[in-house]
């Protein structure tokens, strides 16, 4: 018998009401137990199942219909989001993806809301949009640096509940990844990109800033998470030591949603056999 999930992902790793982040071994591969080379052997194949929901939603899209799917990944530095978007989204057409990066906003973002820049790069209909970093960062890296009072930011909770649910309202799957890395496994990828020269771009010396802010990063996780995981945009914490399982896990929560789209193909606006036989013509 093949190697398969024990359980659905999005039921493992979904965040509840009785979450605790603490709790967490980020390490862990939950429902797979498997193993990294059945892991890819499986991913390979699920790839296959990916490609074809992908193109029903493309498909969809360029005919009229309103569906689209927004992956947003968090992750603090090294939790492997890049990866992500490489390994699960390379197995894709390109055409049906569209990839967003928020970093510090630039002068004209900053003069507009929070949200502006957001807006700007949601998926149009029949794409899958990938925010590498998010409208989440307004209560993590905002929070933990002090950027805005603190009863200011603390209202952004029920704002971005809000635009989540807006956007579900009008045809977008959200499907909210975080991925936890370990303090420890997080020390091993920093310390690589800096014993490589080819790792080297990778690395950024703000990156040491963040870690010495662990502890108050993952408060602000902590209290994200619990506060804006709601039923229609739920949150997912993905264990994110084993490269290869996030992965895995992230090509599954993907495929989940694509599925529960049900998304035939388009039937034809033209006359089938009337065209058959007008290129039967043409040979």
């Amino acid at each position: 018998m093949g190697a398969h999930w024990s359980e659905p992902v999005a039921r493992l790793l979904r965040v509840g009401e009785d979450f605790d982040l603490p709790r967490v071994d980020r390490s862990a591969t939950p429902g797979w137990d498997h193993g990294k080379k059945k892991a890819e052997k499986f991913m390979a194949k699920r790839g296959k199942e990916l490609s074809e929901l992908q193109e029903r939603l493309y498909a969809d899209g360029r005919s009229g219909g309103n569906r689209s799917v927004l992956l947003v990944l968090q992750g603090l530095d090294t939790a492997g989001k890049g990866g992500i978007v490489r390994h699960v989204l390379g197995m894709v057409d390109p055409q049906g993806v569209a990839l967003a990066s928020f970093g510090v906003p630039t002068a004209e973002e900053a003069a507009h809301d929070h949200l502006w820049r957001i807006r700007r790069e949601l998926p149009p209909p029949g794409r899958i949009g990938v925010f590498d970093r998010s409208h989440y960062e307004q209560v993590l890296v905002v929070r933990v640096n002090g950027l805005e009072p603190p009863e200011v930011n603390d209202s952004r909770y029920a704002e971005l509940v809000d635009f989540d649910l807006e956007l579900a309202a009008t045809g977008t799957t959200v499907i909210k990844v975080a991925l936890m890395v370990s303090y420890d496994e997080q020390f091993e990828r920093l310390a690589e990109r800096l014993d490589r020269p080819d790792k080297y771009w990778k690395y950024s010396p703000g990156d040491i800033d963040t870690r010495l802010d662990w502890d108050d990063f993952q408060a602000a996780y902590a209290e994200m998470l619990t506060r804006t995981s709601v039923p229609q945009a739920p949150w997912y914490v993905v264990p994110a030591d084993h490269k290869w399982y996030a992965r895995l896990a992230v090509t599954e929560l993907v495929i989940e949603a694509l599925r529960s789209l049900d998304l035939g193909w388009p039937p034809a606006d033209f006359d089938v056999e009337t065209e058959k036989r007008r290129l039967a013509a043409t040979h």
